[in-house]
C-alpha cells in the first residue's frame, strides 16, 4: 500500500510540472465545444399520446360464444413493430416529405432518418402510447407525428381484419377438407355396411341376437310342424277306421244335398232378404230373384231324378257323413299346413347354418367396423368443432364491426413544439467543460511519461540498480517562495476562470434556448 501511495505522489508531481500545458488545453477545448455546442442545430419534438381501449361491455357477455384474442399482447406487439420499411415509406407518403427528395439516395437518407427518429413508447400498463419524433422543422416533425398516428390506428384495424380474415379462411379450407374425409368414411361405413349386412344385423341386432332369435323361430316352427304332423296322422287313423254312414235307398228330395246348386240357392236367397228389406214383392229385383230361386230348385230336381235313375249308390254318395266329409278336408289342410311348415325350417335350418359358418369372420368384421365407426367419429367430432370455430369466428367479425372490440382514443393531438427540444446545450456544456478537464489533465499525464523524472533517490535507486551515495536539498530562499505562491495563485485563478466561464457559457446558452 506504502508503494502505491508513493508511485501515485511522484506520478502525481510528474503531472505538476506540466500544469500549464494541461490548463492551456483545456482552455482550448473548452472554447472549440462551446462554440460547437452554440452552432449545433435546434430540434423540435413533437409528441402525441394514444390510448387503446381493449375493455368493451360485450366481452364478457359473448365469453363462450366468440372468439376472444389477447388484445392486450396484439397491441404491445403492434407498438414494437410499427416502425418498419414499409410503414416507413407509406408515412413518408402521408407527411409530404417525399417533395423534399429528388433522388433515390436522398429518399434512402430519409428513410434511415426517420427509422431511426420515430418514437413509440409505451406510458404504463394501461395501453396508454406516446408517439414522438424531432425534427428541424417543428411544422413538419407535428405533420410526421401526425402521419405516425394515422398509421397506428390503421395498422391495429387493419391487423386484426387480416388476422380475423385469414383465420376464417383457414378455418373453411379445414372444413371442406373434413367435409371430403367425413363424406369418404359415411361412403365406406355405408358399403361395408351393405357387404355385411347379414351378419351386422339390422335395426340394432348384432350376430349373437340374431342367430338366437334364428334358433327360436327354428325350434318354434319344428314344434309347429311336429304338432301338424301328429295331427295328419291323428286324422289318417281316424278316417281309416270309420266306415261312411248311408241313408235309407229312398231318400226324401228335399234331404238331399248337391253342394254346388244348394250354394247358389242359399246366395239367391240371402240376396232376396236383402232386397226385401228394401224393395216390396213387385220390384223387378225381387220378382227376378225369386224366378232365379225357382230355376235353381228346378234344376236341383232334375239333377236328383237322374242320379235316382243311375243307382241308389249315388245317393249313398251324396248323404256321406258329414263327419267324414269335414275330417277329409281338415286332413287336406292338415297335409297343406305340413309342406308350408317343412318350407319354413328348410328355410330357419339353412338361416343358421349361413351364420354358424360366419362365425369365422365375425372377429374381423367386427373390428373392421369399429375401426370405421372410430375413423368417422373422429372425422365427424372434427368437422362439427371447425364449423363451431367458423361460427364463433363470424361472431367474431360482426362484434368488431359492430361494437369495435379494440378502440383507438387520441389523448393529446400531435403538438407544435415552439421551444426546442434538442440539444440540450447547458447539459452538453457542463459535460463539455469537464471533458476539457478530463483532456487537460491527460496531456500533463502523456507527458510527464514522455520526460519522466525521479521524485528522490529510492526510486532512482530501484530504476537504475545503481547505488546512490547521496542527495543535494534544495535551500529555501524567501524570493523563490514568493515565485511559489504567486504561480499557485496564477495557475488557481486560471482554474477558477475557467469555472466561472463555463457557466457563464451555460446560463447564457440556458437564456437563449429559454
Amino acid at each position: 500500500m506504502e508503494d502505491l501511495l508513493r508511485q501515485g505522489i511522484g506520478l502525481l508531481r510528474g503531472m505538476w510540472r506540466f500544469r500549464w500545458w494541461g490548463l492551456a488545453l483545456t482552455w482550448v477545448v473548452g472554447a472549440a465545444a462551446a462554440v460547437v455546442i452554440y452552432l449545433m442545430p435546434d430540434r423540435y419534438e413533437s409528441t402525441a399520446r394514444v390510448y387503446v381501449d381493449t375493455q368493451s361491455v360485450l366481452r364478457p357477455l359473448m365469453s363462450g360464444l366468440a372468439v376472444q384474442p389477447n388484445l392486450d399482447q396484439q397491441i404491445a406487439i403492434l407498438s414494437r413493430t410499427l416502425i418498419t420499411r414499409p410503414n416507413v415509406e407509406k408515412l413518408i407518403t402521408m407527411a409530404d416529405l417525399d417533395l423534399e427528395v429528388s433522388n433515390p439516395v436522398q429518399r434512402e437518407k430519409l428513410i434511415a432518418d426517420l427509422t431511426k427518429g420515430l418514437q413509440v413508447r409505451a406510458a404504463g400498463r394501461d395501453n396508454l402510447f406516446t408517439l414522438a419524433f424531432q425534427d428541424g422543422d417543428a411544422q413538419r416533425a407535428q405533420r410526421v407525428v401526425q402521419s405516425l398516428v394515422s398509421l397506428f390506428v390503421e395498422s391495429g384495424l387493419i391487423s386484426k381484419r387480416q388476422d380475423t380474415d385469414a383465420a376464417r379462411r383457414f378455418i373453411e379450407e379445414q372444413i371442406r377438407n373434413y367435409e371430403e374425409k367425413l363424406t369418404s368414411a359415411e361412403n365406406r361405413l355405408k358399403e361395408f355396411r351393405l357387404r355385411n349386412m347379414g351378419l351386422l344385423g339390422d335395426g340394432g341386432r348384432d350376430y349373437v341376437t340374431q342367430l338366437a332369435g334364428v334358433r327360436t323361430q327354428l325350434d318354434q316352427a319344428r314344434l309347429e310342424l311336429r304338432e301338424a304332423i301328429n295331427s295328419r296322422d291323428s286324422l289318417q287313423r281316424q278316417l281309416h277306421g270309420e266306415e261312411p254312414v248311408l241313408l235309407p235307398q229312398t231318400p226324401n228330395t228335399s234331404a238331399v244335398s248337391i253342394p254346388e246348386i244348394d250354394g247358389r240357392i242359399d246366395a239367391m236367397r240371402k240376396n232376396l232378404d236383402a232386397l226385401l228389406q228394401r224393395y216390396t214383392e213387385s220390384h223387378p229385383d225381387v220378382i227376378g230373384t225369386r224366378r232365379v230361386i225357382e230355376d235353381l230348385e228346378a234344376q236341383k230336381q232334375q239333377e236328383i231324378e237322374l242320379r235316382r235313375q243311375a243307382g241308389p249308390g249315388q245317393f249313398g254318395s251324396l248323404n256321406a257323413n258329414p263327419v267324414f266329409q269335414q275330417m277329409r278336408l281338415a286332413l287336406s289342410e292338415t297335409e297343406a299346413r305340413i309342406a308350408s311348415l317343412q318350407a319354413r325350417v328348410s328355410e330357419f335350418e339353412g338361416r343358421q347354418a349361413d351364420l354358424r359358418a360366419s362365425a369365422e369372420l365375425l372377429p374381423k368384421i367386427e373390428a373392421e367396423l369399429a375401426q370405421l365407426n372410430r375413423d368417422y367419429d373422429i372425422h365427424k367430432r372434427n368437422y362439427e368443432g371447425l364449423v363451431q370455430r367458423r361460427e364463433s369466428a363470424n361472431i367474431s367479425v360482426e362484434m368488431d364491426a359492430q361494437s369495435g372490440i379494440a378502440e383507438f382514443r387520441v389523448i393529446d393531438p400531435p403538438s407544435l413544439p415552439l421551444r426546442p427540444a434538442a440539444p440540450n446545450r447547458v447539459l452538453l456544456m457542463l459535460a463539455a467543460g469537464v471533458a476539457a478537464l478530463g483532456a487537460g489533465g491527460a496531456l500533463t499525464f502523456l507527458i510527464s511519461q514522455l520526460r519522466p523524472t525521479f521524485a528522490d533517490g529510492r526510486s532512482l535507486r530501484e530504476i537504475t540498480g545503481l547505488p546512490v551515495l547521496g542527495s543535494v536539498s534544495k535551500v529555501p530562499d524567501p524570493q523563490r517562495n514568493v515565485a511559489r505562491r504567486r504561480d499557485l495563485l496564477a495557475f488557481g485563478g486560471g482554474l477558477a476562470t475557467y469555472g466561472l466561464a463555463v457557466a457563464a457559457v451555460s446560463v447564457a446558452l440556458q437564456m437563449m434556448q429559454g
